[in-house]
């Protein structure tokens, strides 16, 4: 949203003359700089996510195919939203929008899987409204994708792109329902001791879950 105000206000795009792509707000400057560090950005916590919640999935003793393949989908999703933003679609287009597919219709399909893995595995105690959600979610982003797509093969860019908007928006939306199961994942501290009175004062112990790995520093 910042990138649109930008670029409406110093007059790089034309709201009345029709609704524009994402892309399109943030290929001018200074918005384009702003553009690309904010998909880096969204490019590093989504990974980071993906990371999450596919050794979440493996902690409850799921070591099957599905979850795998959720976690390369989410890294080709979540790397081509750091390409989208670093080629602007004025300056490599082609390469802008090979990004934008993986990142918008492979993104989709991750969230698919991960509403297989919801009444595949644990936590279960949101699962009653968490699976109905992502479901809905995925569902909208599907059809909106498709509608997008052929409005732009129709040449109906401004409604188009209000699909692209749309899509990030619920995007967003299926990211925030990992809320759910994240918050019952334990958080542990790292804690580094040093050994008092040792003989040997060069040793130390590190505590990491209740387990006591000895270390030389």
């Amino acid at each position: 949203m910042h990138v649109f105000a930008i670029a409406v206000t110093n007059g790089s795009v034309n709201i009345t003359e029709g609704f524009p792509y994402i892309s399109y707000c943030g290929t001018y400057n200074p918005q384009s700089c702003l553009f690309s560090q904010i998909c880096n950005i969204c490019s590093v916590l989504a990974l980071w996510i993906v990371v999450i919640r596919f050794q979440q999935v493996r902690d409850y003793g799921d070591h099957g195919r599905a979850n795998v393949a959720s976690i390369i989908l989410g890294f080709i999703s979540s790397i081509a939203i750091s390409i989208t933003g670093n080629f602007q679609q004025s300056v490599v287009r082609t390469v802008h929008i090979i990004g934008a597919f993986l990142a918008f219709f492979v993104g989709v399909i991750y969230f698919w899987v991960q509403l297989y893995l919801t009444y595949r595995t644990g936590p279960s105690q949101d699962r009653f409204w968490v699976g109905p959600a992502r479901a809905t979610c995925c569902t909208l982003c599907t059809l909106v994708a498709i509608i997008m797509a052929v409005l732009q093969l129709m040449g109906y860019t401004s409604a188009a792109a209000v699909c692209e908007w749309i899509l990030v928006m619920l995007i967003f939306c299926l990211f925030g329902l990992f809320a759910a199961e994240f918050r019952h994942i334990d958080c542990h501290h790292l804690t580094v001791q040093k050994r008092a009175l040792s003989k040997d004062s060069s040793s130390g112990s590190v505590l990491i879950n209740s387990y006591v790995l000895n270390t030389v520093s």
